[in-house]
């Protein structure tokens, strides 16, 4: 099972998530709003994101859903 691996700097309000290991040749994508995409440089696979700004109860994730699982599995 794949370990989720969350940094917070509150000196820097920078919180990095990382679900895949970290890669030693990564590049990123600006989403938007402060979140930043962080994906394998080879395979273009995201492992990770970070949230620039982010503070406790940061209300830009009032509205996110995080749903562990296979799609398989929707029917």
């Amino acid at each position: 099972m794949a370990q989720i691996k969350i940094y917070y700097e509150p000196e820097m309000e920078l919180l990095t998530i990382f679900w895949q290991p970290p890669r030693k040749n990564q590049i990123v994508t600006e989403l938007g709003d402060g979140v930043i995409l962080i994906k394998d440089e080879t395979t273009g696979e995201p492992i990770g994101m970070e949230i620039l700004a982010y503070h406790p109860n940061d209300n830009r994730f009032d509205t996110v859903s995080v749903e562990m699982g296979r799609l398989a599995e929707i029917t």
